[in-house]
């Protein structure tokens, strides 16, 4: 056995995980410990909290939390907590909600909030019979899983709909129960899956015991939620006439602004290289608020890209019109989340978040999502016609790069006034902090 591998290392204590990993892995044994030690929380009921999100967890790893504020969104206004690494981002959302406050703020529109789930199966008999008895099947499975659906009833979820969908054209007998669910502020996964598993349980029963199937060989393929929402969406806008875009950028008039943004938005719906750096940017948005309030923004984005390609090009997820001297900015975005269950509760950022929202519904937390994506996409696209991305983003930087440098607090403060009016780089910042090291430079 190479000396790297291991058997039982789920069985280890987290100490003695971090024991094999630092003498295996790491040259400063010693200090590694020391160092995954120090990131632990100081409440050990709710580090073990913590460690219970997942497996083999050795140490808690930091994301910055930050709050956007002055987000007016269908008329009330909220400070947004944002989870997100990134430079610039928080303070490009708080800056479009802050330009959007005097204008009316962000409109939404939750079109529905229904989600997916899918049996798959494999049978051999002919498809018209199949098709002949699928209200049977449908009446069976359902009547089969009430004791998992009773309570999801009870708060005006459930099942909503199924469809029998026949891909033996494609995969020699192949065919797929697609199920539509209400879920209510619940994300609903686990109620999803439990219930297509039964499904899936009835559905073999009757396989073997129904007249119409048991002459061929029915097998259940698998049973899974589908992360692909596209009925469970929200429309988020914002709209003012273009004469009121003045001070977007202080080198053009509103109505240029307003078309130099358009064309920008053009270009991301026809070429899927800029629409993917173009949607990048809302999900810097949509994630840091997914992440701060306990949602699975894997899901999210993978929902999100599939959205954008759903006629065949990938292509941008927000739009703009300039129309009779008015000009309107918007994007349609599934989101399947939650506001009860999961992480929700167990994280205490995540319960703080839904706090600082008002408690919002589901529904209610689409709608903040979807502003605070279109927001920062406004700011995106804004600092692209205009100034250019990196002068932000760069002033933003420079505090990583101080602190990369090791600069101290009196070196910070010289070179931030230093870099006020001048490109931020990384080799422009590490030269000025040599000539401060050096003495010619004071820093007093």
């Amino acid at each position: 056995m190479h000396k790297r591998t291991v058997s039982g290392f789920s069985k280890k204590n987290k100490s003695e995980k971090i024991d094999w990993l630092a003498e295996h892995y790491f040259s400063d044994n010693g200090q590694l410990k020391e160092e995954w030690q120090s990131f632990e929380h100081s409440d050990s009921d709710l580090q073990k909290v913590f460690d219970a999100f997942s497996e083999n967890t050795v140490a808690n790893y930091y994301m910055p939390y930050g709050v956007a504020p002055n987000f007016m969104i269908d008329g009330k206004v909220y400070a947004v907590p944002m989870v997100i690494e990134e430079s610039s981002v928080v303070a490009a959302a708080a800056s479009a909600a802050k330009f959007w406050l005097s204008r009316g703020g962000f409109q939404t529109e939750v079109r529905s909030t229904v989600k997916l789930g899918q049996l798959h199966f494999t049978w051999s008999g002919p498809s018209e019979k199949l098709q002949a008895i699928f209200s049977e099947i449908e009446a069976e499975l359902c009547q089969d899983a009430k004791p998992i659906t009773a309570n999801m009833e009870q708060r005006g979820g459930g099942i909503i709909g199924m469809e029998l969908i026949d891909f033996t054209a494609e995969e020699a007998g192949y065919y797929q129960l697609r199920v539509r669910f209400e879920t209510c502020d619940s994300m609903g996964a686990n109620f999803i899956n439990s219930v297509l598993e039964s499904f899936g349980d009835s559905l073999r029963r009757l396989g073997d015991t129904h007249q119409a199937l048991r002459d061929y060989p029915l097998e259940i393929v698998m049973a899974i939620l589908s992360n692909y929402t596209p009925e469970c969406i929200v429309r988020a806008q914002v709209s003012c006439p273009v004469d009121e875009l003045e001070g977007a950028c202080q080198d053009m008039d509103g109505a240029a602004f307003a078309e130099k943004f358009r064309k920008a938005v053009r270009i991301a719906e026809i070429d899927p290289y800029r629409a993917t750096t173009h949607n990048k940017g809302i999900f810097n948005g949509v994630d840091a608020v997914v992440l701060a309030t306990g949602n699975d923004f894997r899901a999210i984005e993978a929902c999100g890209h599939t959205h954008a390609a759903a006629d065949g090009q990938y292509r941008s997820l927000s739009h703009c019109t300039v129309e009779d001297g008015v000009f309107t900015f918007w994007l349609d975005l599934p989101l399947a989340v939650g506001t009860v269950g999961g992480l929700t509760k167990l994280h205490p950022l995540a319960r703080r978040s839904l706090e600082l929202l008002d408690q919002p519904s589901a529904a209610e937390l689409m709608s903040i999502i979807a502003a605070t994506g279109l927001a920062q996409n406004f700011a995106a696209v804004r600092s692209l016609v205009t100034t250019g991305i990196q002068k932000g983003h760069m002033k933003m930087h420079l505090m990583n790069i101080l602190n990369f440098l090791g600069a101290t607090d009196a070196e910070i403060k010289v070179t931030q006034d230093h870099f006020t009016d001048q490109i931020v780089s990384f080799n422009a910042v590490r030269a000025y902090l040599q000539t401060i090291r050096s003495g010619s430079i004071k820093t007093i």
